[in-house]
C-alpha cells in the first residue's frame, strides 16, 4: 500500500493550490482536458464533495453528495495522455449506445478524447442516471474540494517524448 504525504484531508483554498500542483504533472493538453472536465462536472454536480486522489496509478477526482468515497457517483480519471469518466455504480446503468467499458461487479467507465465528450448526450443521460442512483441526492450551495490522499510514489503524469523512447530502445 503506497504511503501518503497528506495528513488526513485538506480543504479550503489550501486544497485548490494543491489541487493546481497534481494537474501540473500533466501535459499541457492533459491539464487543460482535466481542467475543463473539472468545470464542466463542477457545474453539473453543483453542490457534490469533490473528492481528490492522487494515487500510485491515477490522478482522480470522484463527485459525491457526502465525503465517503463510497457515496460517489462519478469520476474524472486521470493518468498520461488519458482521461475517463467512471460511473461508480455503472453496472446498473442501462447503455443502449454500448460506450461504457468494464467488466466488473460495479464500476463503467468511458473515455473522454476532451470535455467536449460530456456534452454528448449519451453521457449525459449516464450522468443523469448515475446521479439518480446516488446513494442521497447531492446537497444544495458550492461544490466543496477535499484533498483525500496524496501518495509518495506514482507512475509518470507525462509520456516521454517519442524520440526519448527511441533513444533509450537504441533505435534513434
Amino acid at each position: 500500500m503506497a504511503k501518503s504525504s497528506a495528513a488526513g484531508r485538506v480543504t479550503g483554498p489550501a486544497a485548490e493550490k494543491r489541487l493546481r500542483t497534481f494537474i501540473a504533472k500533466f501535459s499541457v493538453p492533459d491539464q487543460a482536458r482535466i481542467r475543463a472536465a473539472r468545470r464542466d462536472l463542477r457545474r453539473r454536480l453543483a453542490g457534490a464533495f469533490e473528492l481528490a486522489y492522487d494515487n500510485y496509478n491515477f490522478f482522480v477526482i470522484g463527485y459525491s453528495p457526502t465525503e465517503r468515497p463510497s457515496d460517489a457517483i462519478v469520476s474524472l480519471a486521470a493518468q498520461a495522455n488519458r482521461l475517463a469518466l467512471c460511473f461508480l455504480k455503472g453496472a446498473r446503468l442501462p447503455d443502449p449506445a454500448h460506450i461504457l467499458k468494464g467488466s466488473g461487479r460495479q464500476v463503467r467507465s468511458v473515455r473522454l478524447e476532451s470535455a467536449r465528450d460530456l456534452q454528448r448526450p449519451e453521457i449525459a443521460r449516464l450522468i443523469t442516471l448515475a446521479v439518480a442512483l446516488g446513494a442521497a441526492p447531492l446537497p444544495a450551495g458550492r461544490t466543496k474540494l477535499v484533498i483525500r490522499s496524496e501518495s509518495v510514489k506514482q507512475r509518470p503524469r507525462r509520456k516521454p517524448a517519442r524520440r526519448a523512447v527511441k533513444l533509450a530502445r537504441g533505435t534513434a
